[in-house]
């Protein structure tokens, strides 16, 4: 049952401030710089190093935004390290773009007169060549590593369209990819030819078992059925129909199929396909973003992001308006409202078949279930044996009504109150301006935070006993956004229950509430707040959140609420170095965007980006520290990873 826990009365002002500018905005230029402290102290024993990955525009854009407006998630990705040495009060911060082989190629073929025929171009959320393939464009997240034999933590970064890479986290050069290429499947090729970068479908968060040392992922694909209706089609221009057809027949191995892939960090690949009960094979709908991992089981999830095929024809023709229109309006569906769990017993994950070797494949059964609500983010209790009755907890951050996988565009245009006075009056429709173009839309419900607790003895049966708490806050989760908490204890293991989830919230934009959204989410089933109430919400404005979830209570235990035009994005806890292991005792390091203001002597200040720090067991007294420098503009960034140590000493 869902719990708010505030009224639902929206104001009736409409004052929101507007989205600040240097969200839009990213650097690619690579940095060996000291921020600077303009407000508090650093924390003295502030220890390690906290890294961040954010996407920064393509080799021929240089930076954000794109000139055409294209999403600002797609793009290379940039590392951001920053360095924390408790014996001097500074900070140091390093930044390198991810170098991949792929990416080299489209430094090269960028510069090639015909490189729009045969070179890389962005669609939609990926980066694609008919000729050499898919960008692995690693801007997402890390995965730290310590397998058997390792000496320090080793550091991967990931992408959803792309087998993840290490990098060396004292250098920021890449290493390697992980795993050979014969073991990963492409999700499809061309002309019966494999593409020299291959499409392969992954998850962007892979998962690591610091107990017996295994790292857990996941290459899946999606039929042409999953993934554009022919009905669809056939509604299409006669001459895009055609080109889309044509392209269609050309393509080779689109099919649903669903491995789970297991890695000891030094061999070979193991895998199983994954299928139903019945013996059908496991069919993702939109994309795997988020796995977890307990002590008994693999968890996975079709997440409310879609990823794949269809970006490759999501806004083909920038200019043509009309066409546009059409095409997105025929081709692009909300999210599923639902989110779709598969659970595996690691007990079933014996032999699995090696795929660099060959072999015949083994199949291991998934069992399903569904929970009311979409997620793009979960996160699981380590412990669920038998001493806590094989109970699989799983911890979700539901984005209602919310498409993270569709941006602002220039065929957007606001609601209209003249058209439809139950609109807000402070909606007067009116294009989109340039300046929001490829951001992110958006949300049109409160989000919501989840607490599932799977009673796992239950899950051959047709409807698995789940026990569930759902809850909702008026000032925190609108737009609930990253996490954080403490990962590992001092011993270098996992904690076996997550009592303590920080999150940030997006907060509710007036300046990114277009039609297109209200009209795909008008019937949205699980609403909480009607959408006019949104609207009306959103017109005064609601604040961006950094805040606790006690996961016991299930209650927002502590919240930083932020002044008018702030965003607090991509956050990070720091464990202090002492002998409590406690999940409140640390820090939070907080990459955080400021509108545009005056200082104390009515000086101009410009929309910026900056990293604050704050108390992790107080964050509603505000940060204690809040760093930057003229040349750290990160842009929309996304997921973080801390590291104690990034070379031997």
């Amino acid at each position: 049952m869902n719990q708010p826990t505030q009224s639902t009365n929206p104001e009736k002002t409409a004052n929101c401030p507007p989205f600040p500018p240097s969200i839009m905005t990213a650097s690619r230029e690579e940095l060996d710089i000291q921020l600077e402290i303009y407000e508090r102290e650093l924390p003295e024993d502030l220890q390690g190093h906290v890294f961040i990955v954010a996407p920064v525009g393509t080799v021929d854009s240089e930076g954000l935004p794109f000139p055409d407006g294209d999403f600002h998630l797609n793009g290379d990705g940039m590392i951001y390290r920053l360095d924390f040495e408790p014996t001097e009060p500074q900070v140091s911060l390093k930044t390198r773009i991810v170098k991949s082989p792929d990416y080299l190629a489209d430094e090269q073929t960028n510069s090639h007169f015909w490189s729009k025929l045969w070179g890389f171009n962005n669609h939609g959320l990926m980066r694609f060549s008919l000729f050499l393939g898919l960008r692995n464009e690693l801007n997402t997240a890390f995965l730290p590593v310590k397998f058997s034999g390792d000496k320090l933590e080793r550091l991967l970064v990931t992408y959803d369209a792309g087998y993840p890479y290490e990098i060396d986290p004292d250098t920021l050069e890449v290493i390697t990819p992980i795993g050979e290429p014969q073991e990963w499947k492409a999700e499809f090729s061309i002309l019966k030819q494999d593409f020299r970068f291959k499409p392969v479908l992954t998850t962007a968060h892979p998962v690591f078992d610091t107990y017996t040392k295994e790292m857990f992922t996941v290459n899946y694909g999606r039929s042409l059925e999953n993934f554009i209706p022919q009905a669809k089609l056939d509604q299409l221009p006669k001459l895009f129909q055609w080109a889309i057809n044509c392209l269609l027949k050309e393509l080779v191995g689109l099919e649903d199929f669903l491995y789970l892939i297991r890695w000891d960090g030094v061999g070979a690949f193991e895998r199983w396909k994954l299928i139903n009960p019945d013996g059908s094979p496991v069919t993702i709908k939109q994309s795997m973003h988020q796995i977890g991992l307990t002590k008994q089981h693999v968890v996975l999830m079709d997440t409310a992001m879609t990823v794949g095929l269809e970006q490759l024809i999501n806004h083909p023709f920038p200019q043509n308006l009309n066409l546009e229109i059409k095409i997105r309006e025929l081709l692009k569906d909300p999210p599923s409202p639902d989110s779709t769990l598969y659970i595996v017993r690691r007990d079933d994950l014996q032999q699995g078949q090696n795929p660099a070797q060959g072999g015949s494949e083994v199949e291991v059964v998934a069992y399903k279930l569904e929970i009311p609500g979409e997620a793009v983010h979960f996160l699981v209790n380590y412990e669920d044996d038998q001493e806590n009755n094989n109970k699989i907890t799983v911890h979700v951050a539901h984005n209602c009504a919310w498409d993270i996988a569709d941006w602002t565009r220039n065929i957007d245009t606001y609601p209209n109150h003249n058209q439809d006075s139950s609109i807000p009056a402070a909606y007067q429709g009116g294009s989109v301006p340039s300046t929001l173009w490829g951001t992110l839309p958006g949300e049109m419900d409160i989000g919501k935070l989840g607490r599932y607790i799977i009673d796992a003895n239950t899950l051959e049966q047709e409807n698995p006993t789940v026990d569930s708490k759902v809850i909702y806050d008026l000032t925190c989760t609108w737009g609930v956004g990253f996490y954080t908490y403490r990962e590992l204890l001092s011993s270098g293991m996992t904690p076996s229950t997550l009592d303590n989830l920080y999150y940030t919230s997006f907060g509710l934009w007036k300046d990114l509430m277009t039609e297109y959204m209200c009209e795909n989410y008008e019937n949205y089933p699980y609403r909480e707040v009607s959408l006019n109430e949104v609207l009306a919400f959103a017109a005064e404005g609601k604040p961006s959140c950094l805040y606790r979830l006690d996961t016991t209570s299930m209650e927002i235990a502590d919240c930083y609420t932020s002044a008018p035009g702030y965003i607090l994005l991509s956050c990070q806890f720091v464990p202090r170095n002492d002998h409590n292991e406690t999940s409140t005792n640390g820090y939070i390091v907080c990459v955080v965007f400021t509108p545009e203001c005056q200082d104390t002597t009515n000086n101009s200040i410009p929309s910026r980006s900056e990293i604050w720090v704050f108390d992790a067991d107080k964050l509603k007294a505000g940060p204690l520290c809040k760093l930057y420098h003229p040349q750290f503009n990160i842009g929309l960034s996304l997921h973080t990873a801390w590291l104690p140590e990034i070379r031997l000493q």
